[in-house]
């Protein structure tokens, strides 16, 4: 049982989310002396606590099995690959999320951003934009595609607010993703300077939208909303979400509704 490496990864899952010992303390109903020895491997916490804090602390499940494996523990949580037979129930989920939000775009994202799955619409949209899906790597994935040069970022009209924002999503979900965190990581040197800092406020809207530039002159204004799945207990579900993108204006919703 490696205690030290334990208590340092529950140390860093704790200050990550700017909760005190004290705090996370009350929470689990344990002293905070011991908690105390728990984070610097002066005590082992036996695996009904760890899994206790770890719960309190909302961990994201890759952190959780990281850190009962840390503690020389099985880890809680399996991961499945989406084609698994038990997972045949969440890929019918997905695939009549995304068929229900046709005609207009909607896909599947990991964590790491890969983009696993898209409805008619995503593939209705691209070529307006004068984009091709196949020609990114597989997998696709989202974030690279928004910054690579020709990529998604130069079809935005609002590049600054949206880049912006995405890549401060980005960088935020990174700390619970070690893929994630790969790609941030590799995208960083070639950001520029007004995207990498925090986004300014303003404006009427009560939501950020996303304004295309079409290749025949239109404009498409989007707003996004995200679906997860509730209470996951397997790591891939858990990482997975879709992404909807709705018309914002009734010129966009009438673009969608002439593509064939």
């Amino acid at each position: 049982m490696n205690a030290p490496q334990a208590g340092a990864s529950l140390r860093r899952l704790r200050q990550g989310r700017r909760i005190s010992q004290l705090e996370l303390s009350l929470r689990v109903g344990v002293s905070q002396r011991h908690l105390s020895c728990i984070e610097t491997g002066r005590a082992s916490a036996s695996r009904e606590m760890l899994q206790a804090l770890l719960d309190a602390l909302d961990a994201p499940l890759p952190e959780r099995n990281a850190a009962l494996l840390a503690a020389g523990y099985a880890p809680r949580f399996p991961q499945r690959a989406l084609a698994d037979a038990d997972m045949a129930p969440i890929r019918d989920a997905l695939a009549r999320l995304l068929e229900a939000h046709d005609p207009a775009p909607a896909f599947v994202l990991d964590d790491a951003w890969n983009l696993l799955q898209a409805n008619r619409g995503t593939a209705r949209l691209l070529p307006l934009l004068g984009l091709d899906l196949a020609a990114l790597p597989a997998p696709p994935n989202l974030l690279r595609a928004m910054l690579m040069p020709g990529g998604l970022g130069e079809r935005l009209i609002n590049a600054d607010e949206v880049v912006t924002e995405v890549w401060q999503r980005a960088q935020r979900e990174a700390l619970a993703s070690a893929a994630l965190s790969d790609i941030v990581d590799s995208l960083r040197p070639t950001m520029p300077r007004r995207w990498s800092q925090p986004a300014s406020r303003g404006g009427s809207a009560p939501l950020l939208l996303t304004r295309l530039r079409a290749t025949d002159g239109r404009e498409l204004t989007f707003f996004s909303a995200f679906t997860t799945f509730g209470a996951p207990l397997d790591v891939t579900a858990a990482s997975l979400r879709v992404e909807h993108f709705f018309p914002a204006n009734e010129d966009t919703r009438a673009v969608l509704a002439e593509v064939p």
